[in-house]
């Protein structure tokens, strides 16, 4: 069973037990919360699409990690004026672990 869900203005496909990286959320490691934008839950049998989520669906999520990613070297160069530039950035960013998905009863 995997589900497809909306975090951050983010689309994300994961399976129970998967550990995703999505941006910086504002929590503390080992905290638990509930992601309740699921835009679809797929399984062997049937398929849910939601318009644009699906209803009383949530996926229960565990912080595993806050972090800062490899740095993203941005070099600028202008012909014919000497103008070099050299810039880094980390972007900070949030593993997460899917611990269970709650699919809703019909």
């Amino acid at each position: 069973m995997y589900a497809v869900f909306k975090l951050s203005g983010f689309q994300y496909q994961a399976e129970e037990g998967a550990l995703v990286k999505v941006p910086f959320q504002d929590t503390e490691k080992g905290t638990k919360f509930d992601i309740n934008e699921v835009m679809l839950i797929s399984d062997d049998k049937e398929t849910l699409t939601g318009r644009p989520f699906v209803t009383d669906a949530k996926i229960e999520a565990e912080v595993v990690d806050n972090g800062k990613d490899d740095k993203v070297e941005i070099r600028v160069y202008k012909r014919r004026t000497k103008y070099h530039r050299s810039m880094g950035h980390r972007q900070d960013f949030t593993e997460i672990r899917i611990n269970k998905i709650v699919v809703p009863k019909a």
